[in-house]
């Protein structure tokens, strides 16, 4: 008796077995990717002068990630963000201006998770960025309305993202981020986040 109720138990162990062979096999095929290439939307809660008030500002992404050693790569991220600053009333009859910001940052990447479904990964990111504040305001120099100089300036983005694995070559990431800028020597912390594909290529 005790064989034939060992019987159940051995076939579903068997199983079992199987199937996490198959999702270690997937894991593996996921993460075997030497480069991954995210592209998508971005956003940011940015303060465009020292003194006025923050603004949504949207925009574009793209990242490339090279993965150099098991989970730890190098990241190259490149982003724009467009928006419409508040900067009140003011004797030169300039409202609600348009600006525009670029980022060229590059940095570290860790992967910190690795599972079938989900991935996450963090990042430090440095490098230049420049923003356009003067573009709405008709000629008049944008610091006569609160708005930060035309000027290309250190920029520092610090992160985490998570990955949902819709393939071993496909994802959907989401990436929450703090934007930390030094415009005319003021220095801001900006909250962002973005949403886009990853897709993974190449062998390690």
């Amino acid at each position: 008796v005790p064989l034939i109720m060992a019987g159940p138990g051995i076939a579903q162990a068997r199983v079992n077995a199987r199937r996490q062979i198959r999702i270690r096999q997937i894991i593996a095929d996921t993460y075997s990717h030497k480069y991954e290439l995210t592209f998508g939307g971005a956003y940011l809660r940015f303060n465009p002068g020292k003194d006025l008030q923050r603004m949504s500002e949207a925009g574009w992404q793209i990242d490339l990630t090279d993965y150099l050693y098991g989970n730890l790569g190098i990241s190259a991220d490149f982003r724009g963000y467009y928006g419409t600053s508040y900067v009140g009333p003011n004797p030169y009859s300039v409202y609600n201006p348009s600006i525009s910001q670029y980022t060229f940052l590059a940095g570290p990447r860790y992967r910190f998770f690795r599972g079938q479904h989900w991935g996450w990964t963090a990042q430090a990111l440095a490098g230049a960025g420049h923003g356009n504040f003067g573009t709405g305001t008709h000629g008049l120099p944008p610091q006569l309305i609160g708005l930060f100089t035309d000027s290309t300036v250190l920029n520092v983005d610090v992160g985490a993202s998570a990955d949902y694995n819709l393939g071993p070559a496909l994802a959907i990431r989401f990436n929450a981020n703090d934007l930390f800028t030094d415009y005319n020597s003021t220095f801001k912390e900006n909250r962002g986040a973005a949403l886009g594909m990853v897709y993974r290529f190449g062998r390690k």
